[in-house]
């Protein structure tokens, strides 16, 4: 027998549950990476996106060279790559590991209604603990509030110990022709200089790297962790959301690995729970996907169909260039064009400010968060900007609105964070650095405040009763 192991967003060679398959049940395994032009398929995800791809593909092909294998590149519509390959292989079984973005459910289950005809197709659980369809409330409906659901996932939740590297890659003889990685276009053809070699010398990627960020995370920082992942300025958080969408790592993983550390060292239990309580709120946003695959585009609650947004290109380029005149969002900004990365906590002073004090439509902010994250991960965005708009679940009241002023004083009292990122404002002291008066940014060379915050936040609060 002859097994295609098609990866997606599953870029490891431990706990692959469709690898550990094909390797134990087939003569012969080839494991393929399409490159599919479907937007929402993961090497379509963003510019930045697609930067850590490249780089993440290199290290999975460099694994599978270790064991013998050879990662087969093609690139083009998936069914008629599969196909082809099929053809080209005599292959008798095709796996895969589920995806959920909606597009992607719609094409793999037309891929397994025609190829099933012919060969033997198999598709597993490989990037969530649970799947979608199985945590829902007791009247069969899936849960809009994370509390609920959590609590509901983890009553449920049976883990059993991560698959191990198959022991045998069951290479071929002869293997197909493969595209080179550089052939999939992946990184920018066109920059000069190249953006994406300074932004990805802030990471490692691949396999080793997730885990030894996870190891690190968890001796280093987990036991500070519910105290310290809300200030941007200290690396408090564990950094593992691009390998998580990229499957460098799965969620069982973190789970088991993780529990591992905390029976090994009791006193970090609180620091240990709180991170795997952020795996579960990766598990709700793709269980909101799966349910109400419509919220890519449109809100969750239906009385926002009728919310009017502004629409207003210039503050919005202010917005993603990270020149509004408050410190706090531009540095945010900043740290996202740089790094491809922008802190949780950030992320959701930005948002509220686009969203609310701007009252551009979330869409537009998802659209650029989905270009330049690494970790731009669909049904993650999707869920946080709708939850900041107030139009999405477990959402936040219409009337919190994020001052970025107060926010940058408590998250980032001592402006490291401000500093590090809008370099001009470092001589400024610690209080008048989070609200640079129109004189100061003048002699910093730094921009004035582009709306009046107390204005913009009665306009918002206006604008939302209207509907609510």
């Amino acid at each position: 027998m002859i097994g295609i192991v098609w990866f997606r967003q599953d870029l490891r060679l431990s706990d692959n549950t469709a690898l550990f398959r094909a390797c134990n049940e087939c003569d012969v395994v080839i494991p393929v990476f399409i490159d599919d032009p479907l937007t929402e398929s993961i090497s379509r995800t963003g510019s930045a996106s697609r930067a850590w791809l490249h780089s993440s593909l290199e290290s999975l092909s460099s694994d599978l060279h270790a064991q013998q294998s050879t990662l087969i590149l093609r690139q083009g519509n998936s069914l008629d790559v599969l196909t082809a390959l099929i053809q080209e292989t005599n292959a008798t079984h095709l796996y895969w590991n589920r995806c959920y973005e909606p597009g992607v459910r719609k094409r793999d289950a037309a891929i397994k209604a025609m190829l099933g005809k012919q060969i033997n197709v198999k598709s597993f659980k490989g990037n969530m603990l649970l799947e979608p369809w199985e945590v829902l409330k007791q009247d069969e409906t899936p849960y809009r509030v994370f509390t609920p659901y959590y609590k509901a996932l983890m009553q449920k939740l049976m883990l059993t110990a991560p698959y191990e590297i198959p022991l045998d890659f069951k290479p071929t003889e002869k293997w197909p022709v493969s595209l080179a990685l550089d052939q999939l276009n992946l990184l920018p053809q066109s920059s000069i200089p190249r953006w994406d070699i300074a932004m990805m010398s802030h990471w490692k990627t691949g396999e080793d790297a997730a885990h030894d960020r996870l190891h690190d995370f968890l001796e280093d920082a987990v036991q500070n962790y519910k105290e310290q992942r809300d200030f941007p300025a200290i690396g408090g958080t564990s950094l593992l959301s691009p390998h998580l969408h990229f499957g460098e790592i799965s969620p069982l993983q973190v789970f088991h690995y993780s529990n591992i550390h905390k029976a090994q060292n009791p006193q970090h239990d609180y620091g240990v729970s709180q991170l795997l309580r952020q795996i579960v709120w990766r598990e709700f946003a793709y269980a909101l996907l799966y349910h109400f695959p419509q919220t890519t585009t449109e809100p969750l609650l239906d009385k926002y169909k009728a919310f009017e947004w502004r629409n207003d290109e210039v503050s919005l380029k202010r917005w993603q260039q990270g020149n509004t005149g408050f410190p706090i969002i531009d540095a945010g900004m900043r740290e996202l064009w740089q790094t491809g990365y922008m802190h949780n906590r950030v992320r959701m002073i930005t948002a509220s400010f686009l969203s609310k004090n701007l009252l551009i439509h979330w869409r537009c902010g998802e659209a650029w968060f989905r270009d330049t994250l690494v970790d731009a991960d669909i049904a993650n965005n999707t869920m946080g900007w709708q939850w900041i708009a107030g139009s999405g679940a477990d959402a936040a009241p219409y009337y919190r609105i994020f001052n970025p002023v107060l926010q940058s004083n408590k998250f980032d009292a001592k402006a490291a964070y401000i500093r590090r990122w809008i370099p001009e404002l470092s001589q400024l002291d610690d209080k008048s650095i989070h609200q640079p008066a129109a004189e100061q940014a003048k002699q910093c060379d730094y921009p004035e405040a582009m709306v009046d915050l107390k204005a913009t936040r009665i306009r918002a609060l206006d604008r939302y009763a209207e509907i609510k």
